[in-house]
Parts: structure tokens; sequence; C-alpha cells
């Protein structure tokens, strides 16, 4: 706790200097998003270290990775709507690697458990049981979220502490969740194939894509790919109900991600991904290296 007291005191003398002589919003936020990878990174190594039991650890882990990941994207909001969605995109890559490369086994994101329970590889009850830890962490983390922005370091964050929200949805639900439910599903399609694959540079191919994805999206439904980060982000806001909400963001990504289970399956991809899997030479898919 104190060690969390004392980062947090560094850094808000950091931010509060560099605005003052500067006037650097970006890098006001960018600091922030820093201070909670940092503080969910160190959350998570306290984790493996106090919890022994693997599956009780999971789900703190999975609140923790959940908590991250919507922290961060409350402030890449604030990127998105101030620096554009280029600045922001640049910043969903590098996070989405950091994510990737930091997460171990937690995704923070109940449909991947779905997928697994179809599979064989789990079961329901562990299923709801880490969706309802991501939910938990996703949800809980905007108290932390809401404390920075009242304090309005920068004219970023003037007023946006307690502000209505506003949805991202500007198409009819159903156009949202087949938007949701298509980008979902390819970018699960990519992922197990890059998976199997095992090209260099994997990690980077996967976060490419994603962002490339929720930036094709981002007009249209938000491009959330994620029913907890839809939730803690914008469940509740002004533009759609609960049940339109539910509709687009977990119906519709459920949906895909299911349906890409069942296309990964095919005789034609599989003969893509076998075929690319035994090529041989000095491209990129000879030896991962990321």
């Amino acid at each position: 706790m104190k060690f969390t007291i004392d980062v947090l005191g560094i850094f808000l003398k950091v931010v509060v200097k560099i605005n003052k002589v500067t006037f650097a919003p970006l890098v006001v936020s960018t600091l922030f998003i820093l201070l909670t990878s940092l503080l969910a990174h160190c959350a998570r190594r306290v984790v493996q270290k106090v919890v022994k039991e693997p599956f009780v650890r999971l789900l703190f882990e999975e609140a923790i990775a959940a908590a991250e990941l919507c922290g961060c994207c409350f402030e890449l909001i604030v990127v998105a709507d101030n620096f554009g969605v280029a600045t922001y995109a640049i910043f969903l890559f590098a996070l989405t690697i950091w994510w990737s490369l930091n997460w171990g086994d937690a995704t923070a994101c109940p449909y991947t458990h779905i997928e697994d329970v179809i599979e064989g590889k789990g079961d329901i009850r562990k299923a709801l049981l880490k969706t309802w830890a991501e939910l938990t962490g996703g949800i809980l983390v905007f108290k932390y979220v809401q404390m920075y922005w009242a304090l309005e370091i920068s004219d970023t964050h003037k007023d946006k502490a307690f502000e209505d929200c506003k949805a991202d949805l500007q198409v009819p639900v159903i156009y949202g969740a087949v938007v949701e439910g298509i980008a979902t599903c390819l970018c699960r399609l990519a992922s197990r194939g890059l998976g199997d694959l095992n090209p260099r540079f994997a990690t980077a191919i996967d976060s490419f894509i994603g962002t490339s994805l929720v930036v094709a999206a981002f007009d249209y439904s938000g491009g959330y790919f994620n029913p907890v980060l839809a939730t803690s982000l914008k469940a509740g806001c002004e533009g759609h109900t609960m049940l339109e909400h539910a509709t687009v963001y977990w119906i519709g990504a459920c949906a895909g991600s299911l349906l890409s289970v069942y296309l990964y399956k095919l005789p034609a991809i599989q003969k893509f991904v076998r075929g690319s899997s035994e090529a041989n030479g000095d491209s990129i898919w000879a030896e991962k290296e990321d």
C-alpha cells in the first residue's frame, strides 16, 4: 500500500510539473496509462506470490487484467476525442502488445471462456466465474479513473469525471451487432491462425490486425469486440438501452467468437494453415521471434 501511495505521489508531481511547463495533455494521458499498467503489473506479481491455488489466482489475474484494460481504455477515449483516431490507434497497438506479453493466461474477455467450453477445454462454472471476475475488475476500476479525472490536471479532463457518457453506437442496433460480430470473428480467426502458424512477430501482427479492425469499426459501433470492455465503458450511457447494449456488445461479439470456432475448422482454412506452417525459407512464417 505504501509503495502504491508513493508511486501515485511521484506520478502526480510529475504530471503537474509537465502540464504547467509544457501544457501537454497527451503526455498527461500517456503517464496515466503508464501508471495504470505499472499498478496492474505490480498487482499481478503480488497475486502470483500470495495466492497459491491456481484457479483462484487466475480469477484475480482476470480481474486485474480487466481493470487494466478498462482503465487504459477510459483514457484512450480522451486521447481519441482530443488527438484523433490515428493517435488512439498507435496507443492501442502498443498496449495490445504489452497486454499479450504480460497477462499470461488471463484474457479479460468472456467469449474466450465460452470457446473453451465448446472445445472441451473448460466447464461452464469456471467460465461464469472468470466472467464475473472480469466484470468486477472492469466496473470497479472506474472509481480509480474518476478520482484521477476529478483532479483535472489537464484541460482534456475538465468536467470529465462526472459528465454524462454517450454511446458510441452510430448505426441501428442490428447493424451494430453485425459489425461487432464480424470484426470479433475476424479477430479470433487471426489469433487462432497466428497461434498455429507461429510466425515471427506474431504478437505484433495480431495487435496490428486487431487495431485495424477497431479503427475500421470506430465510427459504427465503437469497435469494442469485448463485452466486458464495452460494459465498463458504455453500459447505461445515453444513446442506447441496456437491451440494445447487450444485443450489440454481448450477443454480437459472442456470436462472432463462436462462429470463428466453427469457421476455423473448415477444410479450406485448415488446408491454408497446414500449408503455411509446412512452408520453409526465410519468410515471416519460418520462426517466431516476438
